[in-house]
């Protein structure tokens, strides 16, 4: 059984992987507005995967009897510096998430709620693999140094990122 602590913790998750999910949209359509089309497909993904995440603990408050509550978002950032910018901000972004997962892990453990335990360790291994994915592209953008035909190079990777569910979990 949830605690009331762990369960407001939850829900305020929830919306947080929604407003990660209106961050990403926001940083795609910047990304629209600067033609790389291919970095912005990067982001819609990536706010299919903040939506699914929402809707994995949105299932997983409903599972253990309790309530989820949805509570309202705050508009994201709309503008940036350049592409460099964005991918800054979406790794600060994401070491927030991260902080925001070991907290909620540090809470069930210390109310020894094993079944949160459980279903947060899938959400540990997902930031780690996020920061790295966001790592290295900023790593590769500042290598470019301004190169615009490196830069156009890895929007053509980027344009190839597809979102598929994961099926274990």
């Amino acid at each position: 059984m949830l605690s009331e602590k762990l369960l407001k913790e939850i829900n305020d998750q929830i919306s947080y992987e929604f407003y990660s999910s209106h961050l990403y949209l926001a940083m795609a359509s910047y990304c629209y507005s600067i033609d790389l089309d291919g970095f912005a497909n990067f982001f819609v993904v990536q706010a299919e995967e903040e939506k699914f995440h929402a809707m994995k603990f949105f299932d997983f408050v409903n599972e253990m009897d309790a309530k989820v509550e949805i509570k309202g978002i705050e508009t994201p950032p709309n503008n940036y510096i350049d592409i460099k910018n964005v991918y800054s901000k979406t790794l600060e972004h994401e070491k927030f998430v991260t902080s925001r997962i070991y907290k909620l892990m540090d809470i069930a453990m210390e109310e020894r709620e094993h079944a949160t335990i459980s279903f947060l360790k899938w959400f540990i291994d997902e930031q780690v693999e996020e920061e790295a994915t966001v790592k290295g592209i900023l790593q590769k953008l500042n290598r470019a140094n301004g190169d615009v035909s490196i830069i156009y190079s890895i929007d053509s990777e980027m344009a190839q990122r597809v979102f598929t569910p994961p099926t274990n979990v």
